[in-house]
């Protein structure tokens, strides 16, 4: 039984399919989260489910805001952030050679980029409390690789290599930094791909499936409780047996 009761945990990127089943797991937990995201609409849906929700509408890509961002949540939480979950990311794909800079810039700036100054920021707090548990979505694919995600790609292999790094430097401060990477899961985008490329794709997963936005949410509840205080810089692999590291 996974318990997250009195844990104040921020999460980015709230409002993909992703993003509310992390937050319907953490909430069911007993967690008080704050949920951010760029769609106004898709927020106040968010909102008239959770009524007590602690909603803020904020764009990653304003980097000088985030100090700020992160400031106004520590006055939300009392200056108390016990779990910060960066799972907030775009795409832009293209070919290598058709790539336009500002396509390679955006995916970097959004992914990886606002993930690192969200977390120093957040950081400060959690070193004040000697603890803290820091979680960042990355992918298959910044292991694996992908046709047109080049830029994509080297956004996730970064937050990898990042979180790793953050994991050695503030562990003897009781701040954990783990990664959770999800290979194909079932959404709006999957749902789009014609059959034939679906049954190829499936044909490629050791369990035959595509996974459920549970299953990433399941072991983001995992590494946010006390269940995970002896693990810091992993990766928990969610892609049916697609990728082994």
């Amino acid at each position: 039984m996974i318990d997250l009761q009195n844990l104040n945990i921020i999460l980015t990127g709230a409002t993909g399919i992703i993003g509310n089943s992390i937050l319907d797991r953490l909430i069911s937990a007993g967690a008080n989260v704050l949920a951010t995201g760029t769609n106004e609409e898709k927020l106040k849906i968010i909102q008239e489910k959770y009524k007590d929700l602690n909603i803020v509408k904020f764009n990653m890509y304003d980097h000088e805001k985030i100090d700020q961002f992160v400031e106004d949540c520590g006055k939300i939480f009392s200056n108390k952030i016990d779990v910060l979950i960066n799972n907030a990311g775009i795409t832009k794909d293209n070919l290598s050679l058709r790539m336009k800079e500002n396509e390679w810039k955006e995916v970097i700036d959004i992914n990886l980029t606002s993930t690192f100054l969200i977390t120093k920021s957040v950081l400060k707090k959690m070193l004040k409390l000697k603890n803290g548990k820091i979680i960042n979505v990355t992918s298959v694919v910044g292991h694996t690789g992908n046709i047109g995600q080049a830029n994509y790609a080297a956004s996730k292999a970064g937050i990898i290599a990042m979180s790793k790094s953050l994991a050695v430097e503030y562990g003897k401060k009781n701040i954990t930094v783990n990664c959770v990477s999800p290979g194909f899961i079932v959404s709006d985008m999957t749902a789009k791909i014609s059959e034939e490329h679906t049954d190829l794709m499936k044909s490629r997963i050791s369990l035959n499936k595509f996974g459920n936005p549970e299953d990433v949410a399941n072991s983001i509840a995992f590494l946010s409780s006390n269940l995970s205080d002896y693990i810091t810089g992993e990766t928990i692999h969610v892609n049916g047996g697609m990728y082994f590291s």
